[in-house]
């Protein structure tokens, strides 16, 4: 059972920039598509971005230019820097591991990922 953990969430102003990682507990992690997603209040779950296990990139288009995706195989971990944080941009933020290992379309359909972190807390004031 592949255990994920979310962390780095919290309150910003608008125009400032948050970091958000996501820990794996299966060494294997760093072998896997791993994406971001968020869900707004009375919204559904949307795909953020997400990183291949050999550095393939894919932003959606709201956050292009703003977030970088990273991985740190060594510590089995994959970041979400986010920059200029705009008020929504507010949402749970989410890490999931993929079970499409490669691919030439990224993977942003939710059922296209079979484990998920518990979430965390992202809230951008005006």
């Amino acid at each position: 059972q592949v255990q994920l953990v979310e962390s780095g969430g919290g309150l910003v102003q608008a125009g400032g920039s948050l970091r958000l990682s996501c820990a794996a507990s299966e060494r294997t992690f760093s072998s896997y598509t791993t994406g971001w997603f968020r869900q707004a209040p009375g919204k559904e779950r949307e795909f953020v971005a997400v990183i291949s296990w050999i550095g393939g990139i894919y932003y959606s288009d709201s956050v292009k230019g703003r977030f970088t995706i990273s991985r740190d195989n060594a510590k089995n971990t994959v970041d979400l820097q986010m920059n200029s944080l705009k008020p929504e941009d507010t949402a749970v933020y989410y890490c999931a591991r993929s079970r499409v290992r490669t691919w030439s379309v990224a993977p942003r359909a939710v059922g296209e990922y079979d484990y998920w972190g518990q979430g965390t807390q992202v809230t951008v004031s005006s």
